[in-house]
């Protein structure tokens, strides 16, 4: 990799195949894997993501919202499309893409059913979802009779696959309530198969169920965050390899003396002489005002340098007093060695969102190297 000169993601294809084939390893040869590629990939580039992961034989991607199918597909992505949380409005465009979408509740069902009849569709692909104790989304176990009877009356629509999602799987205090809901889903399905007459594809397991429970991998499993190099626990983390570092550069150095103040509202006052470094990456970036005031920190030169005052749109500004630096040195938000997880922690949130707040302004930089 050149010299850092400006604000970048960095984007590691070789972490991102190496974190596949680690959670391919958990799994049975015949178990299929689902790649969730949402919200750009986790913040990353989804059509970058998408088509290195079809390379490597992903069975099935899923995206949240139709628009982020359409895009994988105008990039010309093959790989079939699961739609967790569509839209009526939107039910049109996913046809037309051939994207597959959820089927979370009554409303859904019947508006798809509609559409797809009218578009003259025939055993149209979608998927059921279950609400198994997360409470999000989804059909109860009540449901099942009354799914099937709709279902029944169409030749629009085939059933490709039953799922639902584990509410508590990476916590080890909850693993009595994840067993309930592995156990409730297999009796859903079991239902489901014995009445519809043949078996969709049934898949429960997120990143942390693929890691701590086998028995809910039923015959697919769905990745995200484990995917892009994080696996909710330490032992986990240590087995997989960030594939987003946040990198960017010292635009000038300041020197305070006793008393004076810096940033918006005033919020940092110098208590003896100090030098500060001002990095071009803020909250449009990102980096939200959460970090700022000594919560978070940024890397340089080995060292970590904490942000002090508010963080701006633009820019942010840190505390370089003992380390040796220059205006143009590179600065780590986070990377393979300095986790997100541990930058997120800092300032009381977690990875998830502070990987998918990474703004598209954010110049990406496509690796694929160890």
């Amino acid at each position: 990799m050149s010299k850092v000169e400006e604000t970048i993601l960095e984007i590691n294809l070789a972490n991102l195949t190496h974190n596949y084939t680690y959670l391919r390893s958990k799994l049975s040869p015949e178990v299929k894997f689902m790649a969730v590629v949402k919200a750009s990939g986790y913040g990353s580039d989804a059509v970058v993501i998408a088509k290195h992961l079809e390379k490597l034989g992903v069975e099935y991607l899923a995206v949240v919202y139709a628009s982020e199918g359409v895009t994988l597909r105008q990039a010309g992505v093959q790989t079939p499309i699961l739609v967790l949380h569509p839209q009526p409005v939107n039910f049109s465009l996913l046809i037309e893409y051939r994207l597959e979408p959820s089927i979370y509740s009554f409303r859904i069902l019947s508006e798809f059913v509609a559409i797809a009849e009218r578009k003259q569709q025939k055993e149209y692909p979608v998927h059921i979802k279950f609400n198994t104790g997360l409470n999000r989304l989804g059909f109860l176990k009540n449901d099942v009779d009354h799914i099937l009877e709709k279902i029944k009356k169409t030749n629009s629509l085939r059933i490709v696959s039953l799922f639902s999602h584990l509410a508590a799987s990476e916590d080890h205090q909850e693993k009595e309530f994840t067993l309930g809901q592995i156990r409730l889903f297999k009796k859903i399905g079991e239902e489901m198969i014995g009445i519809l007459g043949y078996r969709p594809i049934m898949h429960q397991s997120n990143t942390s169920g693929i890691l701590n429970y086998p028995e809910a991998h039923f015959d697919m499993v769905r990745a995200g965050i484990g995917l892009y190099g994080y696996g909710n626990e330490a032992k986990y983390d240590n087995e997989l390899k960030p594939v987003a570092s946040l990198k960017s550069i010292i635009s000038q150095i300041h020197r305070l003396e006793p008393g004076e103040t810096l940033g918006y509202n005033r919020a940092f006052t110098a208590s003896g002489c100090i030098k500060t470094a001002t990095i071009p990456v803020g909250h449009a970036d990102g980096i939200g005002r959460l970090y700022g005031n000594k919560k978070g920190f940024v890397v340089i030169q080995g060292k970590k340098a904490f942000i002090i005052g508010n963080v701006c749109m633009d820019m942010l500004m840190v505390d370089i007093t003992d380390i040796a630096c220059n205006e143009g040195d590179e600065v780590v938000v986070f990377d393979e060695n300095i986790s997100a997880t541990d930058v997120a922690e800092s300032a009381g949130t977690i990875s998830y969102e502070l990987l998918t707040a990474i703004s598209p302004r954010v110049k990406r930089i496509v690796v694929d190297k160890n």
